[in-house]
């Protein structure tokens, strides 16, 4: 199963677009500012399922600030990231994470690609940075059964 992690994308679209066609994803998670694009985007791939938390942009949204999702077995804590204050440090959200026994903490916020494998406390943190800007970026994750999950940020080419 493969899974796309999308965050700050602001209004711009046609960077997520060209990615769900090449990866062609089972899932998608949007991480906030502008959860507005991942509605768009369920309405163009209406057989991938999306998923979306709100982001400090997202005024008037009816999205959740989080989220757990479990994908084949490993579970998924989706926020934003804003209110968790992780341009300061992930700190707190992993707390969150770790106290829905969740797997992985997804949040965006930053702007910043991030990702590390805690062996501590076995909480993956990805920050897939923004798909909204010059330099865009995503995350992507691969659950294979009988395998351990394999998280990747992607740092297109995009001269």
């Amino acid at each position: 199963m493969k899974v796309l992690v999308f965050s700050d994308s602001h209004g711009e679209l046609s960077f997520m677009r060209d990615v769900i066609r090449q990866e062609r994803p089972d899932q998608i998670f949007h991480l906030g500012d502008h959860d507005r694009d991942a509605e768009d985007l369920a309405g163009e791939f209406p057989t991938i399922p999306i998923a979306a938390v709100q982001g400090n942009c997202d005024y008037y949204s009816a999205a959740p600030l989080t989220r757990v999702i479990t994908l084949r077995g490993s579970r998924f804590f989706l926020c934003h990231g804003h209110t968790f204050g992780v341009k300061t440090s992930y700190l707190r959200a992993s707390y969150a994470a770790l106290e829905q026994k969740a797997d992985f903490l997804l949040c965006g916020h930053t702007h910043e690609p991030y990702l590390e494998q805690n062996d501590r406390t076995f909480l993956t943190i990805m920050n897939p940075g923004s798909c909204g800007f010059s330099y865009p970026t995503y995350g992507r994750i691969l659950l294979e059964p009988g395998k351990l999950p394999e998280a990747t940020l992607i740092y297109p080419d995009m001269r």
